[in-house]
């Protein structure tokens, strides 16, 4: 290549990467950050518009060898000098390649944004009615992964892309119900989305602000109304809940930290969903999440569960205490009998569940 930049539509001048110092300054650049910053780890912003040419898609014959060349090396450099430190791709292609190790022909990031998951859980709870709600499709985005590891990929139901003033978009609880972000309706489905990016594999993101119900548009020149977070207090320790479980904070789910993941239960009729998380199984370890996508309660709702004996409740979306409208419908302790696997979404053990309407419960067992 003889010029100095490309044209990349939609993003004006593009680097020209077979350049010798084009090269250098950014190796250096991302060196700079890691290295006497000692950040944790990088995102490497609009990728596909470094590996391809037209940036939209994911034909060979629009590759740039000199893109992939030069995210090639840096993820090789930082994986020999900081193996622990993170890169993380914003490719929004769903591409296998960019997580891919270099010696296969992949890019070498650690992960990339998982767009799949955003638009499918998006998509469910922004739809008007509940009969619109694709319960397969979120099947579909809890289940999605690249390769074989589920953290190769960032979940999120929100990102500075996807609520930015400057696209014409907004936060989540405002898509949910234009001019009535504060609504009941907005709060309880977007920590819908909520529960499902803390506990379904992949590694969470949250966007600032939305952790106390944030609204409107966001611009890099505005700043967060911080009175929000005394106003919605119950949705920041709804938060806060969600990021202790996620984290086994009290040595009961560590299955939300492991890989595995078994969708077992899907009623697109009366829009529920259940899903099995694990990492070595067992008491402390596996866990039960379940979640009503539809606007009505249940006193019995019968499921089935991988362990018999007694499930706690160690989370439930509905309780009262994270705002004083919600309907607290009891999301008791259950206990598991055996029963047909044929009968019980193919697990060995059945139970009956309480759930309030646009809610989730986290399910576990412990020694005590």
């Amino acid at each position: 290549m003889s010029s100095a930049v490309q044209i990349s539509p939609g993003f004006g001048p593009r680097p020209d990467y077979g350049r010798r110092e084009v090269r250098q300054y950014i190796r250096d650049n991302v060196l700079m950050w890691l290295e006497e910053y000692q950040i944790d780890g990088l995102r490497f912003d609009s990728t596909v518009n470094i590996r391809n040419i037209y940036g939209k898609n994911n034909e060979p014959e629009n590759d740039i060898p000199e893109g992939w060349s030069l995210m090639q090396s840096i993820n090789n450099e930082i994986d020999s000098k900081m193996p622990w430190k993170i890169t993380i791709a914003e490719d929004l292609q769903n591409n296998e390649w960019i997580n891919r190790s270099t010696g296969g022909g992949g890019a070498g990031f650690d992960s990339q944004w998982g767009s799949f998951f955003y638009y499918s859980i998006f998509n469910a709870v922004v739809a008007p009615t509940d009969s619109a709600r694709n319960m397969y499709s979120v099947r579909d985005a809890i289940l999605q992964r690249f390769e074989t590891d589920a953290w190769k990929r960032v979940i999120y139901s929100e990102n500075h892309d996807e609520v930015a003033e400057i696209n014409h978009k907004v936060r989540l609880p405002e898509a949910i119900w234009r001019g009535n972000a504060d609504s009941w309706f907005a709060r309880k489905r977007s920590t819908l989305a909520a529960a499902l990016v803390f506990t379904s594999p992949g590694i969470p993101m949250i966007f600032q602000g939305q952790e106390f119900l944030e609204w409107g548009s966001w611009s890099d020149s505005g700043t967060l109304d911080w009175s929000k977070k005394d106003k919605f207090s119950g949705i920041w320790n709804l938060y806060q809940s969600l990021i202790r479980l996620r984290r086994n904070w009290n040595n009961n789910t560590r299955g939300l930290r492991g890989q595995h993941v078994n969708v077992h239960h899907v009623n697109n009729n009366d829009k529920v969903i259940a899903f099995h998380r694990w990492d070595r199984g067992g008491v402390g370890d596996d866990v039960v999440v379940v979640v009503n996508m539809g606007d009505r309660r249940s006193d019995r709702y019968s499921l089935g569960f991988p362990n018999g004996g007694t499930w706690r409740v160690r989370f439930n979306s509905d309780w009262n205490g994270y705002s004083p409208d919600f309907g607290n419908h009891p999301g008791y302790d259950t206990f598991a009998d055996r029963t047909n696997p044929n009968d019980s979404d193919g697990m060995p053990f059945r139970a009956n569940v309480g759930i309030g309407a646009y809610s989730v419960l986290i399910f576990s067992q412990s020694s005590d």
